[in-house]
C-alpha cells in the first residue's frame, strides 16, 4: 500500500504503510490461565497438563475441521444471554456509529493531553511529558490503525464507511498536531534538562528522541513561508507517489511476433495469443511475457521481449524523475543533504555512506556465487541444438531462460515427486507453531470461542497466547482462507501495541464507563474500551497486544479435506508469525516502542530468521504428518526442494543489491542536479555492479514501485536476511545439536531481541545474541561487516 509522503508524528510509519481485551469470559481462556505455573522453576512448558494437550489438538482441528470450527464457534454465538461485543471486542465497534463516537470519544481525550503537555511549567509536569506523549501517540494509533484495517478488511460497506470518517477524523487531527510547535517545544526543554531525564527510564529516553527526531523530519520550526513550502511539497508527492505506482506504463503495450518464433512457449497460451495470420500479440509486461522469457528458446526473440518488458514510457520516467526532485528539495528545507539521509537518521544505518559499505561488502561476498551460476548457465548454453545460433556469451535475457532450465533439469533428477503438501495441513502448521514456540520461547496458541460481532468474517479464528509464567499477553486472529475480493497479500497487521495502563487512566476510564458503549464493562475493562488486557505479575494493568494474520490460502473443494499448503506457503507462514511474535513478545511500557514499532531496517529480522526454522528438520519433525496416513515427513522431500529452490540465489541476491544500490543514488543529492537523468543513473549502477551487461534501451526505473514506500531504505530486508543467516548459525547453531528447539537459545534471542521491540537500539540487540561487543556502536565498520556475512538461505 502507498503511504503519502506527509508529517506523521503521532503514528508509526508501519501503521500507515499497511493499513490489536474484554474479560474472561469463555472457559477454554480462562482454563489455560488457571493451569500455567506459578514458578519459575519450571523450565519446560507443561505439555503434561490435561489443558495444554487439550488445546493442541483443538488448535488442529479449527483450522483443519470446518464441521469441528462451526461448532466451536457456534457455543457462543448461539448463546441467548451474550450480547453483540463489537470488532475485537471494543465495545464502540458493534454498528457504524460506533466508529463515530470512538473517534470523538479519543480526540476529547487527546485535547485534554495536549493541553496538559503544553500548560506543563513544573519538573513533575516535563517528568511526565514522553509518558504523556507516548499516551497521545496510543490513542490516535487506537483508531488510525483499526479503522484502517476494518476499512480496507470488512465486508460491509457500511462498516467501511463507518471506519473511513473515524480513520479520516483522526488523521485530520494528527496533521493538527504537526504544526503545533509548543510540543516540539515543551518536548525540548524536558529532554534538556538533567532532573528530567535523571528521572526517565530507558523507554522514556526513547520514546523522548523518536519524537524529537520526527519533529525535525517535518521542519515544524522552519519560518512560515518555508513551512508552507514544505506542506506544498509533501502534498505535491502524496500525489505524485500513487500516480507513479498506479499508471505504470510500458513504452510499447504489445509486441508483435511471429507464432514459430515462440518454440519452447506454452502451446495453450501461445494458441490462446495468436491471431489468424499466425501473428502473436504479446503483452510487454505481466505474467506472459515472463513466462516468454524463461522457456522461449530462440535467443533473438527473447531479446526482444526482454528490451520491451523493461523499457518505461517517457512520461512513467518523468513522474518518477519529478518525484525524486520533489523529495530531495524536501529533504534540503529540513536540513539535510539528501533524502536518503533524512530518511536514515533513526535507522540503524544511520546514513548513506553505511548503507553503501554494506551493499559493497555484499555484493563482494556475492560475487563468488555469481561466477560459479554465470558458469552453469554458460555451460549450458554452450550445448544443445536448440541454442547453435545463440551468442557464445550471457546476456541479461539468457538468465531466466537458463536458471528456469537448470530448475527443471534438477526437478527431472529427484527421486521423488513433490507431494509435500500432504504433510503440511493448515491447521498442524499452526499446532508447529505453537510447539515451536512453547519449546523457545514458553508461550503457545489457545483456541478462543468467537464472540457475536468479534470478527469479520465467519472464518476468522481467534488465539489467545499464554505464556507458562505470566498467563494471557496477547491476541491473534487469524483470517488465513482464500475468498472472493480478499487481498492476497500475506500481511501481519498490529491493531493495538502493549502498553502499561496507568492508575489515572483507569480513573479516567470510572467516570466514562457509564457511557451506553462501556456500561457494562468494568474501568479496567473500559480503559482499553473492551478489548484484551492482562495483570502482570507486578500487579500492573497491560493493554495486550491484538495481531490480525491475514493469508490467502486456498480451501478444498471437498470438504473432508483439510486446507494443504506447499512448502513455499509453509515458510510464508513462519515469515508472518516471525512479525507476530515480535509483537507478541515485544511487551513495553511505552507503545511507541512495542514490539514490531522498531528501526524499519530492524523490522524483517525476526520474521526472516523463522524462515530458517520452517526448512530444519527438527522442527519440521514437531508436526509434519501426512493428513490421512499420519506418516511423519520424510525430510529428504524437503532437502531436495531447497536444493532446487538454492538454484539461481545468487542472481537474485544481486538483482536485490542493484536495486537497493539505485534507490541509494536516487535518493541522494543527485534528483537536484539540472541535468539529472534518472536513466542514465540506472545504467550507470548496473555497469558497475552487475555481472551482465544491461541493454542501453531499457529504462526499467519506470517500473520500480517499491520506490515509493521505500525510498532510502530499499537495502533493509538484504540487511536483516545477513543479520537473521548469522543468528541462525552462532545464536541457534543453524538447527545442530538442536539449537532449533532449545529453550536456552530462544531465551538469549527472547531476551537481546524480541522482548525490547524498538525500545533498545538494534545495534545493542544484535551484539548482545551474538556475544559481539564491536557490534553494539553500529556505524559504517558493522554494517560493512554485516555485509561481509553475506546471505546464507
Amino acid at each position: 500500500m502507498v503511504t503519502p509522503l506527509r508529517p506523521q508524528l503521532w503514528t508509526c510509519s508501519r501503521c500507515l504503510y499497511r493499513r490489536q481485551r474484554l474479560r474472561r469470559l469463555l472457559t477454554t481462556a480462562a482454563t489455560a490461565t488457571a493451569s500455567l505455573p506459578t514458578s519459575k522453576t519450571t523450565v519446560i512448558a507443561d505439555w503434561t497438563h490435561p489443558s495444554a494437550h487439550h488445546d493442541d489438538r483443538t488448535l488442529r482441528h479449527i483450522f483443519d475441521s470446518q464441521p469441528f470450527w462451526r461448532d466451536f464457534s457456534s457455543r457462543a454465538r448461539t448463546d441467548p444471554f451474550c450480547r453483540r461485543q463489537g470488532l475485537f471486542q471494543n465495545h464502540y465497534l458493534t454498528d457504524p456509529a460506533g466508529f463515530r463516537e470512538f473517534a470523538q470519544v479519543t480526540l476529547q481525550r487527546c485535547r485534554k493531553i495536549v493541553a496538559k503537555v503544553l500548560g506543563a511549567s513544573t519538573i513533575e509536569g516535563y517528568i511526565s511529558m514522553a509518558r504523556d506523549l507516548d499516551r497521545l501517540s496510543d490513542l490516535l494509533c487506537r483508531v488510525i490503525d483499526l479503522s484502517d484495517f476494518v476499512r480496507a478488511t470488512h465486508p460491509d460497506p457500511a462498516i467501511q464507511g463507518a471506519a473511513t470518517y473515524a480513520y479520516a477524523l483522526m488523521f485530520e487531527y494528527m496533521n493538527v498536531l504537526n504544526t503545533t510547535t509548543g510540543l516540539n517545544k515543551q518536548l525540548q526543554k524536558a529532554a534538556a534538562n538533567p532532573r528530567v531525564t535523571a528521572a526517565w527510564s530507558e523507554e522514556e529516553k526513547t520514546v523522548a528522541q523518536i519524537l524529537i527526531k520526527d519533529f525535525s523530519k517535518s521542519a515544524i520550526d522552519l519560518p512560515q513561508n518555508e513551512r508552507q513550502r514544505f506542506v506544498d511539497l509533501s502534498n505535491t508527492i502524496s500525489h505524485l507517489g500513487p500516480e507513479f505506482v498506479d499508471k505504470m506504463q510500458p513504452s510499447t503495450d504489445f509486441i508483435t511476433l511471429d507464432s514459430n518464433r515462440m518454440k519452447g512457449f506454452d502451446p495453450v497460451m501461445l494458441k490462446r495469443n495468436t491471431n489468424h495470420r499466425g501473428k502473436v500479440n504479446l503483452p510487454t509486461i505481466g505474467y506472459l511475457s515472463t513466462t516468454a522469457l524463461r522457456t522461449v528458446e530462440d535467443e533473438n526473440t527473447r531479446k526482444e521481449i526482454y528490451i520491451a518488458s523493461r523499457t518505461a514510457s517517457k512520461n512513467q520516467v518523468h513522474t518518477l524523475e519529478m518525484l525524486l526532485r520533489y523529495r530531495a528539495e524536501l529533504a534540503t528545507l529540513s536540513g539535510y543533504n539528501s533524502f536518503a539521509q533524512m530518511t536514515l537518521i533513526d535507522k540503524l544505518a544511520k546514513s548513506p555512506e553505511a548503507v553503501n559499505k554494506f551493499l559493497e561488502a555484499l555484493s563482494a561476498d556475492n560475487s563468488g556465487v555469481m561466477r560459479h551460476e554465470m558458469g552453469e548457465i554458460l555451460k549450458m548454453k554452450r550445448v544443445g541444438s536448440a541454442v547453435r545460433n545463440s551468442s557464445q556469451q550471457i546476456n541479461a535475457w539468457d538468465k531466466d531462460y537458463y536458471r528456469a532450465r537448470l530448475a527443471a533439469q534438477a526437478r527431472s533428477t529427484s527421486r521423488r515427486p513433490d507431494f509435500l503438501s500432504a504433510y503440511f495441513s493448515l491447521g498442524t502448521v499452526m499446532q508447529g507453531l505453537s510447539r515451536l514456540f512453547s519449546r523457545l520461547y514458553g508461550v503457545r496458541f489457545v483456541p478462543h470461542e468467537i464472540l457475536p460481532g468479534e470478527t469479520w468474517n465467519p472464518d476468522v479464528r481467534r488465539l489467545d497466547i499464554i505464556d507458562e509464567y505470566e498467563g494471557h499477553i496477547a491476541v491473534v486472529y487469524c483470517d488465513l482462507f482464500a475468498r472472493s475480493g480478499k487481498n492476497p497479500n500475506p500481511a501481519h497487521f498490529t491493531l493495538r501495541c502493549s502498553r502499561l495502563i496507568a492508575p489515572s487512566e483507569i480513573e479516567e476510564a470510572s467516570s466514562s464507563s457509564s457511557s451506553s458503549a462501556l456500561s457494562d464493562l468494568t474501568p479496567l475493562q473500559a480503559a482499553n474500551d473492551g478489548m484484551a488486557t492482562s495483570i502482570s505479575p507486578s500487579g500492573a494493568l497491560y493493554q495486550l497486544p491484538t495481531i490480525a494474520l491475514v493469508c490467502d490460502f486456498a480451501t478444498p473443494s471437498n470438504s473432508a479435506q483439510p486446507t494443504l499448503l506447499s512448502f513455499r506457503e509453509v515458510q510464508t507462514l513462519f515469515h508472518e508469525m516471525g512479525h507476530a511474535i515480535h509483537s507478541i513478545l515485544g511487551r513495553t511500557q511505552l507503545q511507541n516502542v512495542s514490539g514490531t514499532r522498531c528501526a524499519t531496517d530492524f523490522a524483517e529480522l525476526p520474521s526472516v530468521l523463522m524462515e530458517h526454522f520452517a526448512a530444519d528438520p527438527e522442527v519440521l519433525g514437531l508436526f509434519a504428518r501426512h493428513w490421512e496416513t499420519d506418516a511423519p515427513l520424510p525430510y529428504a522431500m524437503v532437502a531436495e526442494k531447497l536444493e532446487i529452490d538454492r538454484k539461481g540465489q545468487g542472481a537474485e541476491t544481486e538483482s536485490q543489491i542493484l536495486l537497493a544500490m539505485l534507490d541509494q543514488a536516487y535518493h541522494s543529492e543527485l534528483p537536484l542536479q539540472k541535468d539529472f537523468d534518472s536513466t542514465k543513473v540506472f545504467h550507470d549502477v548496473h555497469d558497475r555492479y552487475s555481472s551482465v551487461a544491461e541493454p542501453r534501451q531499457t529504462s526499467w526505473q519506470g517500473f520500480f514501485g517499491h520506490l515509493v514506500g521505500y525510498g532510502g531504505t530499499y537495502y533493509s530486508y538484504l540487511f536483516d536476511r545477513a543479520i537473521a543467516g548469522k543468528v541462525w548459525q552462532e545464536v541457534f547453531r543453524g538447527g545442530r545439536d538442536g539449537g532449533a528447539t532449545s529453550r536456552d537459545r530462544g531465551e538469549i534471542f527472547r531476551s537481546e531481541v524480541l522482548k525490547w521491540g524498538g525500545g533498545r537500539d538494534g545495534w545493542r540487540c544484535v551484539a548482545g545474541a551474538l556475544g559481539d561487543a564491536r557490534l553494539a556502536e553500529g556505524g559504517e565498520e558493522a554494517m560493512a561487516e554485516v555485509g561481509r556475512w553475506g546471505v546464507r538461505d
